[in-house]
């Protein structure tokens, strides 16, 4: 086990997780995402004085918080769930039987909850900067412009996403994005001229088989159709069809070879028309990006695992840039984006206690220093 840095209260995590958790905050809801944001900032500011700003935008405000100095590390997370406003009211925050349970505790409120405390537990704050985006679950086009400056400023990132299976930590994602094919046909009697209609149907069952070949899972590339639309009435032959595909990759090249096959994409049907839109949007976030700050987890956390996973999150976006990035730090538990989703409560202080331990680790440059061992022992040739 670690070492405790600093004693952290159990009990005053669970409160400012039920604070969060209270107060729904669903994607797109600017008015509830308001509420939320500032509740997170006021959480903060209670816990590690100063001042939390709320930054507009589209999506509702992120709240961004700095103990000033020269920027060092970024704790980066969000406050958006995916639950709708409502289910609160069925499923309302509870602890029982060690677990703590209720709409976003698992992704990610617990993990900010986690982080926060943390860093209480510190004597020094200077160059620490939090991030807390109002869109992560909806793609991140608000805030990954933010993301990228202040990662870049910092020059490490620590995101508290829930942790993988077993309290793992998450250091490698598969780059994630959604394309949307739509097609074009023409509408005739399906009974007295179906010859004279162009059949965006058979055309999308046409481009499905196309784009479902496209996968190679053996290097790690799914592509999978996932929702399909087309139609009006069971006698008309259908003039419009739509495709929604789920694509996930491990490399750059992989993510470049699927957007230009979708790109490429031409109808079977003469006179059937195809447009495609979507992208990769998050790049795939590499294992080497989280080397260094990965080995001090596991100076500080013995017997610590590392997993590579294929879901996506804003860590995606930071260790692209080549900035060293670790996922993964939130809370134990699991469940995510579903009703039995559930936080582990005994986990909790250790987890606020490794992220005391790793921004210390990172003022002092001991990330840098242990992914640069790493790299020499993976290049020096094998004694024979």
């Amino acid at each position: 086990m670690m070492r405790k840095t600093a004693d952290v209260s159990v009990d005053a995590m669970i409160e400012d997780l039920r604070t969060l958790v209270e107060v729904e905050s669903p994607s797109r809801d600017v008015a509830a995402l308001t509420a939320s944001a500032q509740a997170v900032a006021a959480v903060i500011e209670n816990r590690l004085g100063g001042q939390a700003l709320l930054v507009g935008s589209e999506a509702g405000p992120h709240v961004h918080w700095s103990a000033g100095g020269d920027p060092r590390v970024l704790i980066l997370g969000h406050h958006d769930t995916v639950f709708p406003l409502g289910t609160l009211g069925r499923r309302p925050f509870e602890v029982e039987g060690g677990h703590a349970t209720g709409p976003g505790v698992f992704d990610m409120l617990g993990g900010l909850v986690q982080a926060i405390h943390g860093l209480a537990a510190l004597e020094d704050l200077s160059g620490v900067e939090i991030l807390v985006t109002a869109d992560e679950e909806v793609g991140s086009h608000s805030s990954r412009a933010l993301i990228e400056e202040r990662a870049l400023a910092c020059g490490a990132v620590l995101v508290f996403e829930g942790a993988a299976d077993g309290g793992g930590l998450k250091t490698g994602r598969k780059g994630c994005g959604t394309f949307e094919v739509s097609v074009k046909g023409r509408a005739s009697h399906a009974g007295l001229e179906p010859e004279a209609g162009v059949n965006a149907l058979v055309e999308a069952a046409h481009q499905v088989l196309d784009i479902a070949a496209l996968g190679r899972p053996e290097i790690g590339t799914t592509v999978t159709p996932t929702v399909a639309s087309a139609g009006t009435l069971d006698n008309v032959v259908p003039a419009e069809a739509t495709v929604v595909v789920d694509v996930r990759v491990e490399t750059a090249e992989e993510k470049d070879r699927i957007e230009t096959a979708f790109a490429a994409l031409t109808p079977h049907l003469a006179q059937a028309q195809v447009t495609v839109r979507g992208s990769v949007g998050r790049p795939p976030m590499p294992e080497s990006a989280a080397a260094g700050l990965f080995a001090v987890a596991q100076r500080l956390v013995p017997g610590v695992v590392g997993r590579a996973v294929g879901g996506g999150s804003d860590g995606n976006f930071t260790a692209a840039l080549g900035v060293p990035t670790l996922d993964g730090l939130g809370a134990v538990g699991g469940g995510a984006h579903a009703d039995h989703e559930y936080v582990v409560v005994d986990a909790m202080a250790g987890r606020a206690d490794l992220v005391a331990g790793l921004v210390r680790a990172i003022r002092n440059g001991e990330h840098l220093s242990q992914g640069a061992d790493d790299r020499r022992r993976r290049e020096e040739p094998t004694a024979r």
